[in-house]
């Protein structure tokens, strides 16, 4: 197992492994056509962000991506695995990773908008829910979570 900074030809895998992960919760396949957009991860995106894939046997199956907004914010941007790989310790070997590689940079608050469904994972690795962002679907929000330093 590696994670390492993703190279921008890995687009297409991240683009893959982030539309698969959503599938996972159960979203209609017209519903992930509605988020196409906001689901795909560019080459640009990957050059311009900060991108991380995890491998295993030498095959991407997750990854994770942050901004740095301002000198003191960061933003998780993205953290998704293919679905063979969720719930078996593996987000959590992401976010580890994502929280040691930051930690000498100058920042006071980490925060990220989670998948509603995702909310409890990251409240069990110390991230508060501090408000809820609405979503192009009626009554759907996604919980804002932050930890400050």
């Amino acid at each position: 197992m590696t994670i390492q900074k993703a190279n921008s030809s890995d687009h297409e895998i991240l683009t893959q492994i982030t539309k698969k992960s959503k599938a996972f919760w159960g979203y209609s396949e017209d519903l992930l056509l509605v988020w196409n957009d906001a689901l795909t991860i560019t080459q640009e995106y990957i050059n311009t962000h900060q991108v991380f894939s995890f491998k295993v046997d030498d095959k991407i199956v997750g990854y994770y991506s942050y901004i740095l907004e301002a000198e003191d914010n960061i933003k998780l941007d993205n953290l998704f695995l293919l679905p063979q790989f969720i719930g078996k310790g593996f987000g959590s070997l992401l976010l580890a990773d994502f929280l040691k590689r930051i930690q000498n940079q100058n920042h006071k608050r980490i925060y990220l908008e989670s998948e509603p469904y995702a909310e409890g994972f990251y409240k069990k690795h110390g991230f508060q829910t501090i408000g809820k962002l609405e979503t192009a679907i009626q009554g759907r929000f996604m919980p804002v979570m932050e930890i400050i330093k």
